[in-house]
């Protein structure tokens, strides 16, 4: 074994407006870059056709979600669209930066300023839509919420878009695949090469 200390990873913190393609372009990362971790977000949301638990979400109840705040499990969460919480369980990011392995969050907006807050050094990368109306086409398109659900949406997506200048790259979602590349591209860096 060598002696030489693994160096600790620099966080990559992928966030942009809802149905932008954040969880499908995660998930290219994860099939083909395999040696990058991926956290897995905790939520109280219910489950959409083909999700799975500890793969695609921590689907936990309100009192576990609670218990998780209480005792300061997560490294950032918030309440996204009105609705459901979302949160980032802390123990599993640190132990992947230790690690040394090129490390990543998807998150949402909220959730991304939180982790600025705690982790300044991390990597945020603003993932965008090629259009507005591309948005629009990808949300109403996915079929998986009602249309005041998709109004709700929508609504924070205007929001989430003018943030973009608060984040350290862009990445325009044209194509997953390339999109997904040009991710792990910016994670092979070290941050003065950028």
């Amino acid at each position: 074994m060598s002696d030489t200390p693994i160096r600790r990873s620099r966080l990559v913190v992928l966030a942009g407006p809802t149905a932008v393609g954040k969880g499908t372009v995660a998930a290219e990362v994860r099939r083909t870059h395999p040696e990058v971790w991926i956290s897995v977000s905790a939520t109280t949301r219910a489950p959409r056709p083909g999700e799975e638990n500890g793969v695609h979400y921590w689907f936990v109840s309100d009192e576990e979600f609670d218990r998780m705040v209480a005792e300061d499990d997560l490294l950032e969460w918030a309440v996204v669209h009105k609705a459901a919480r979302y949160g980032t369980p802390r123990q599993p990011v640190d132990l992947a930066l230790a690690s040394g392995h090129p490390a990543m969050l998807e998150i949402d907006l909220q959730g991304a300023r939180q982790v600025r807050e705690t982790m300044p050094d991390a990597l945020f990368v603003f993932l965008a839509p090629p259009s507005w109306e591309e948005l629009e086409r990808r949300l109403v398109g996915r079929g998986t919420e009602t249309e005041e659900e998709r109004a709700r949406r929508l609504a924070t997506a205007e929001v989430e878009m003018a943030a973009e200048t608060e984040f350290d790259v862009t990445i325009v979602n044209h194509e997953v695949h390339d999109a997904a590349e040009q991710l792990v591209a910016l994670m092979e860096q070290t941050p003065t090469d950028l």
